[in-house]
């Protein structure tokens, strides 16, 4: 694998904070919105895709169990955050807000970054394959595979991940700036 990014102890610490932390942009997104019609046509579509690359993930992922290299693991090694990443992007659009942006793009490379590095560790430890699979396959940001292997989804393991509470939360933050763009112009 390559050389580490951030401090073991750095990354342990922060990767306990991705709980709080989503609270914490929970509370800023609901604050700083001010959504218009034209931002939700343009960020509601955008996160909606990021939020079906997460959904597709979900479905080829059993966790701990094997190593994910059909689907969208055919792109990325890390489909999920990176679907995360869009979809909180597309919502910070939705919402009009840079600050909204910025500070997403701050958390995710301060907690999520190191997050991602703690959780390559634990499957290069546990899952035979992984370390020649991250050489081929890019830790986040998406190429071409020269092998693509679409795989059956798995509405089973979409529903095991729980995947569905990331819909529920995109369904209230995307029901919010609706909210927000009727009531609060």
């Amino acid at each position: 694998m390559r050389r580490h990014w951030f401090p073991k102890p750095y990354a342990d610490a922060v990767a306990r904070l991705r709980v709080p932390a989503g609270f914490a942009m929970a509370a800023a997104f609901a604050w700083f919105s001010h959504p218009t019609w034209k931002s939700l046509a343009m960020g509601l579509p955008l996160s909606a895709c990021g939020l079906a690359l997460r959904a597709w993930a979900a479905g080829h992922l059993a966790k701990d169990q094997r190593l994910a290299t059909s689907g969208p693991y055919s792109f990325t090694r890390n489909p999920l955050y990176f679907g995360t990443l869009i979809t909180a992007l597309g919502l910070a659009v939705a919402a009009r807000s840079m600050g909204l942006a910025l500070l997403f793009t701050a958390v995710f490379a301060l907690v999520y970054l190191p997050a991602i590095e703690l959780e390559e560790q634990h499957l290069a430890s546990i899952l035979p394959g992984y370390a020649e699979f991250a050489r081929r396959v890019p830790m986040l940001l998406p190429r071409w595979p020269a092998n693509f292997r679409p795989d059956r989804f798995s509405a089973a393991l979409y529903r095991k991940n729980r995947e569905y509470q990331a819909l529920l939360g995109w369904s209230i933050g995307a029901a919010w700036l609706v909210a927000r763009a009727v009531w609060l112009p």
